[in-house]
């Protein structure tokens, strides 16, 4: 394909792909089970710290986290009891565990009590280019509460060469402005030109068929080389094409 076929034919995917029936079947849905803004920030951070694995898996655990908060994300992070963080202390998604669980609490906490919430961190530290200093940022802020050092590895930091899927998708949730009513693009502050495509298996694997990516590993210096074509065929949005690269991968077997 040239690059003009290439466009149209991933246009046509984020078009079929990027819409409501998305949410069903993906993470996302549970931020958009809320309308005040931190309830959705917190609630996306979250089940977006988890998205790994078996997808169902994911949601049910997702859904989990925010019964075991009582479904007031916001509130439970700001006005929490310690026998309240106790009954975290069960909940185990593959190696993220009830004390990780514990420490993201408080680390949500001091984010929002003592750094003005999740936006303000991740706005003052955007580049001109890219948010993945922002990314590396936020993650030195928010772990600087008492925590085990194991906690760390849930949030990956791009600067030593992490391509930061999660947390990377987390910011299309909350950033790009999508008029197809799937990602919620509560943060105004922030230019989804700067967002990296939250790169995994399937849509590295999409990526280098179709010729965006020759890099054979999924870690920074790839994503930065998916950024760059992603960004020439849309700068102004490049991860839409995060549905198509994944939905060709996950739903087409392409």
């Amino acid at each position: 394909m040239n690059p003009e076929e290439l466009k149209s034919f991933l246009d046509e995917k984020v078009d079929l792909y990027n819409n409501p029936n998305f949410i069903e079947s993906d993470p996302i849905q549970i931020p958009h089970l809320f309308s005040l803004k931190q309830d959705i920030e917190i609630a996306g951070f979250l089940s977006a710290t988890i998205a790994w694995g078996n997808r169902k898996m994911i949601i049910k655990n997702s859904h989990r986290m925010i019964q075991l908060m009582g479904n007031s994300p916001y509130d439970f992070v700001m006005s929490h009891q310690d026998h309240q963080l106790e009954e975290l202390q069960n909940f185990v998604h593959r190696t993220f565990n009830g004390q990780d669980f514990i420490s993201f609490i408080k680390g949500l906490q001091h984010i929002y009590k003592n750094h003005d919430g999740l936006e303000n961190v991740f706005q003052k530290h955007q580049e001109q280019n890219s948010m993945q200093k922002s990314i590396h940022e936020f993650k030195k802020i928010f772990f600087e509460i008492d925590h085990q050092y194991r906690t760390q590895k849930h949030i990956s930091d791009p600067l030593n060469n992490s391509a930061a899927k999660r947390i990377n998708m987390f910011l299309r949730w909350m950033v790009r402005q999508d008029n197809k009513g799937v990602d919620l693009g509560i943060w105004k502050n922030i230019s989804p030109g700067l967002l990296s495509c939250p790169l995994d298996v399937h849509s590295g694997n999409v990526a280098r068929k179709l010729g965006l990516l020759t890099r054979k590993q999924n870690d920074g210096k790839a994503l930065s080389e998916l950024d760059i074509k992603l960004r020439e065929l849309d700068a102004n949005d490049p991860v839409k094409y995060d549905f198509a690269l994944f939905g060709l991968g996950v739903f087409e077997n392409f």
